[in-house]
């Protein structure tokens, strides 16, 4: 028999974009294991909140920059679920900095989570996927690594090797039945883009034609939508959710 059950894993899911995705998931029916690295009681709330709608959402602790750690999740959502449908790679981290000030550990570490988080995560679930012969990927890339950004270098190029690795994975996998997708988010109101000051939040909105902030929720919708059944024939691809910010 063939499972009705759709599981899906959501890195970095205990905030921002990635809680916005568990929602809309868990309220479209799916079954969801929230990674989280350090926010393990906020994965744990939203976890409550999903909860009490009825809805099924795990909490799962790890730090994508293990290979282990990313085993032992992946293998604690088998032994949950028994599948796994859909992986989105959604952990990551930023800074703002001059280039120069930049240390060696802070760009390893920026790398290790935004990179190598998707080759330790996609390691643990690309077998799995490979053996059903079904199974979908989605890496969250930024509209700064497709034109860069002004003392973010570090996030800048590691977010453009996110859409290589999308790119590539997705011609590899294609003949498993594997589709892999990248959404691009712009300017997000998010934990991440707090820290930035109102005039350069209003210079922001000024350079995206639809004049607004995008909201977490905007780029979960073009997660669902690649997730589901309605871009079946698409694999890739890089979505850019921006409000036509100017590319």
């Amino acid at each position: 028999m063939v499972s009705t059950k759709r599981i899906a894993v959501v890195t970095g899911g205990s905030r921002g974009i990635g809680a916005a995705v568990v929602r809309l998931l868990a309220r479209e029916g799916w079954q969801v294991a929230v990674g989280c690295c350090q926010n393990l009681p906020r994965a744990q709330a939203l976890c409550g909140e999903l909860a009490e709608e009825g809805l099924e959402a795990v909490p799962f602790q790890g730090d994508v920059a293990s290979v282990k750690e990313m085993e032992t999740l992946v293998q604690a959502v088998l032994d949950r679920w028994g599948q796994i449908d859909l992986l989105v790679n959604n952990a990551g981290i930023a800074q703002q900095k001059l280039f120069t000030d930049v240390t060696e550990e802070e760009w390893d570490r920026i790398f290790a989570v935004n990179v190598k988080g998707l080759y330790t995560c996609c390691r643990a679930v690309v077998p799995h996927m490979v053996r059903r012969h079904a199974g979908s990927i989605i890496n969250v890339s930024s509209i700064w690594g497709e034109v860069g950004a002004s003392c973010e270098v570090p996030y800048s190029a590691s977010k453009a090797a996110v859409i290589g690795f999308t790119k590539a994975l997705a011609k590899e996998l294609g003949p498993s039945g594997i589709r892999v997708n990248c959404v691009s988010p712009g300017v997000i109101a998010t934990e991440m883009n707090a820290a930035l000051d109102p005039e350069t939040l209003d210079a922001l909105r000024e350079e995206t034609p639809l004049g607004t902030i995008g909201t977490p929720e905007d780029a979960a919708r073009a997660i669902l939508w690649l997730a589901g059944e309605d871009s079946a024939f698409v694999t890739g691809q890089v979505l850019g959710v921006n409000g036509g910010f100017v590319i």
